[in-house]
């Protein structure tokens, strides 16, 4: 048995996947795993995802250059989640701009952004 084949995959073949920063704790963002992408990470060391609204293979900062580099792949107790604890090129992991796609808080009934944008998205995505 292959160490993918112990995962518990969707009914679409897909886990989720949190990126961790190695360093700090801090969690980045969260995406979606398929085999394929699970494989290449574990490979390339850079984290490979997989885009649900693209239907492909995303290797992440292949646009902005904000790769991550995978430095430990984890699996929770349940087999169903994948923690990536990386180094963040660029320290931007959200396509806002932001450190982290978690950037906002509850106050007061309402979600309040508390991170900087560290670079414009336009500069960042130039389509």
């Amino acid at each position: 048995m292959s160490w993918l084949d112990e995962i518990r995959w969707d009914d679409k073949g897909l886990a989720p996947a949190i990126a961790q920063d190695a360093k700090t704790g801090r969690i980045l963002m969260v995406a979606w795993m398929n085999r394929e992408s699970l494989a290449q990470t574990a490979e390339k060391g850079e984290a490979v995802y997989w885009s649900r609204s693209r239907n492909k293979l995303w290797h992440k900062g292949e646009e902005s250059g904000h790769v991550q580099t995978v430095r430990e792949i984890r699996l929770d107790c349940d087999e169903d989640v994948i923690v990536l604890q990386v180094e963040q090129k660029g320290g931007i992991a959200c396509h806002t701009g932001r450190e982290s796609c978690f950037y906002r808080v509850l106050r007061n009934s309402a979600w309040e952004a508390v991170d900087p944008v560290l670079k414009d998205p336009s500069e960042i995505y130039k389509k």
